[in-house]
Formats: structure tokens, C-alpha cells, sequence
């Protein structure tokens, strides 16, 4: 009769346990939905030559970015994803993360960074490494915004 006894008290304080961790997770959920509000979206477009590239930036209340980014590089598979990152001053660091359109099985992650100037977003070169899986801007070696290909302006967002 004891064991049983044990036996319930023991899964009822489980039972408690599991239904305050769901709660705390409902609430980390909630608060992190507040910081993901919307605050602003700028759209921008950059040709170079043959390539397009579509960028939308939405600026978050907690004051982090995210946004859509499609490019389509001529005779390559258009790479379709999504930006997360924030405002360091005048630069823009994000985390890119797509697939390739026709194999969505695979995804990619890079790191991008755009110099702000003005109404325009220049998307930087840097030198990166790739260690235990993840790409990274080597730290200490400077982006080159000046020698660029792509030189975003801002476009009328349209909806899809």
C-alpha cells in the first residue's frame, strides 16, 4: 500500500511539474511574439548586370530586423530565404537562411552585411570561415563596401 501511495504522490508532483514548465513556455512564447511585432518594412532591389536580388526588411519593436530576401543570379537556381539580425551603427548584420529553389531539402545559412548610406543598402565582402558547420565573418578582418556589385535602392513593397 505504501509503493501505490509513493507511486501517486510521486506522479502527481510530475504531473505539477510538467503543467508549470508549459506555462513558463506559454510565456517565453508570448513574450518573444511582443518583441516580433512589426514596427516598419522598407523594400529594396539591386541589379547588377544580369542578377536581381529582392530584399524586405522589417524593422521588429525590440529593435532587431528580419525579412525576406530572394536572389535570382543568372544561370544559378534562385535562392529563396529569410534575414534575422540587427543594427550595429550604419551596418546592417544578418543571418541568411534559404534553400535553393528546386531543392528544398536542403538549407543554407550565411552572413550578410549591408552599409546603410543614405536611402541605399550596399551589401558588403568580407572574408569568412566556416567552423564546426557555421559561416562566420572572420573577426578583425574589415568589410569592403566600396568594391561591391550590389547597391540596393529602395523599391514600393508589394504584396505577395
Amino acid at each position: 500500500m505504501r509503493i501505490s501511495g509513493l507511486f501517486c504522490l510521486l506522479l502527481a508532483c510530475i504531473c505539477l511539474e510538467s503543467c508549470k514548465n508549459d506555462q513558463s513556455e506559454k510565456n517565453a512564447k508570448a513574450a518573444k511574439e511582443k518583441e516580433e511585432i512589426v514596427v516598419s518594412s522598407t523594400c529594396y532591389k539591386a541589379m547588377y548586370e544580369n542578377d536581381t536580388i529582392d530584399l524586405k526588411v522589417n524593422t521588429l519593436k525590440s529593435g532587431k530586423v528580419s525579412g525576406d530576401l530572394v536572389m535570382k543570379m543568372f544561370a544559378n537556381p534562385k535562392k529563396i530565404g529569410e534575414i534575422y539580425g540587427e543594427y550595429h551603427g550604419d551596418t546592417l548584420l544578418v543571418s541568411y537562411t534559404f534553400i535553393d529553389e528546386g531543392n528544398e531539402k536542403v538549407t543554407y545559412k550565411n552572413p550578410m552585411a549591408f552599409l546603410k548610406k543614405d536611402s541605399l543598402l550596399v551589401l558588403g565582402n568580407g572574408k569568412m570561415e566556416t567552423s564546426m558547420g557555421a559561416t562566420y565573418f572572420v573577426k578583425g578582418e574589415p568589410i569592403d563596401f566600396e568594391n561591391v556589385k550590389y547597391k540596393f535602392s529602395t523599391v514600393d513593397c508589394v504584396a505577395k
